[in-house]
């Protein structure tokens, strides 16, 4: 071959690599997408709104109900918590199945301390809301002429007392707490981080605090978790 035809070879190679380098970046760019149209958007919230993530107002707004849906289920899918609904997170919502409580077949809550999620079924054991919550840091504090170890006792409880609005306690207030050992509760607080940071209480939203009281007669089972320690409470129900 002479030097013009190895040339002209080299040029078509040349042209070949940029047009199969322009097509994969001009895929990518499609796959990836770029934002969101309002009726993918209301898809996710329709989709995580049917799964039990409270997202508020379905109508493809991104507030702040949506942004913390979003949280709940990145945080029991175990993606990286964002709050923002990419084509990603969108292609994630819709392959998700609904969440499945570890005790299935009766009314109660959930608690996964490694998740940080709290699960309410209805009569079925089917779940009908999931929230995202914060309890105990497991560290020692001593603050308000208070000390202790800020921890979430594991097992299975029941809810023996309830109040309505707020209840002032030696380390803070508790809006809607129902109490489900020595003095914690489910409550709604102004802060709920996604890690645990609460002094043993298990906070769920204030959005939230009312009706998921409302939900949670006295009697009602709660089961609190690790990876280490789920105990069934099914005998209970018998």
């Amino acid at each position: 071959m002479n030097i013009a035809k190895k040339l002209a070879a080299l040029l078509l190679l040349t042209i070949a690599l940029v047009v199969t380098s322009t097509s994969s970046a001009a895929g990518t760019k499609k796959s990836n997408g770029g934002p969101l149209r309002r009726a993918e958007l209301k898809e996710a919230e329709s989709r995580l709104s049917k799964m039990g993530y409270r997202t508020g107002r379905v109508d493809g707004v991104i507030d702040s109900a949506t942004q913390q849906a979003l949280v709940t289920f990145q945080k029991w899918e175990g993606r990286r918590l964002t709050g923002r609904i990419t084509r990603a997170e969108l292609e994630a919502i819709r392959s998700a199945t609904p969440p499945r409580p570890k005790d299935a077949g009766y009314k109660h809550v959930e608690v996964d301390l490694d998740r940080q999620v709290l699960l309410l079924t209805d009569d079925d054991g089917e779940v009908t809301t999931i929230l995202p919550v914060s309890t105990g840091s497991g560290k020692h504090y001593k603050e308000k002429s208070m000390s202790g170890l800020a921890y979430t006792p594991r097992g299975r409880f029941r809810i023996y007392g309830k109040l309505e609005g707020w209840r002032k306690s030696p380390l803070g207030l508790l809006y809607y707490p129902s109490y489900f050992s020595d003095g914690l509760a489910i409550h709604g607080n102004p802060s709920v981080p996604h890690a645990p940071r609460s002094h043993g209480c298990v906070r769920i939203p204030m959005s939230a605090a009312k009706e998921i009281s409302e939900r949670l007669p006295v009697g009602t089972i709660v089961l609190i978790y690790d990876a280490q320690s789920f105990v069934s409470a099914k005998e209970w129900v018998q």
